[in-house]
């Protein structure tokens, strides 16, 4: 049985609905913050991002890094306007 896009979960909901069980890719960030894939390699290259680690020649994302890198630019924001 081939799974299709729709049959996947999708990243931004586990984040609103609570913290997902497993590490985030690269793939998963760019989703989730609807930009390209390389948009995420150029952040994590300028240090502007989530902060995200490799396990071997993986890069990973921990869900709690996201969701406090994310409070801290909404916080950022407020506090420029």
């Amino acid at each position: 049985m081939s799974r299709t896009r729709s049959a996947q979960p999708d990243p931004r909901a586990m984040l609103r609905g609570g913290l997902p069980d497993r590490y985030l890719t690269p793939d998963d960030i760019a989703e989730i913050f609807e930009v390209p894939k390389e948009t995420v390699y150029q952040w994590r290259k300028k240090r502007t991002g989530p902060p995200g680690f490799r396990i071997g020649k993986h890069l990973r994302f921990d869900p709690a890094d996201v969701l406090a890198h994310v409070a801290e630019r909404k916080s950022a924001g407020q506090d420029a306007a």
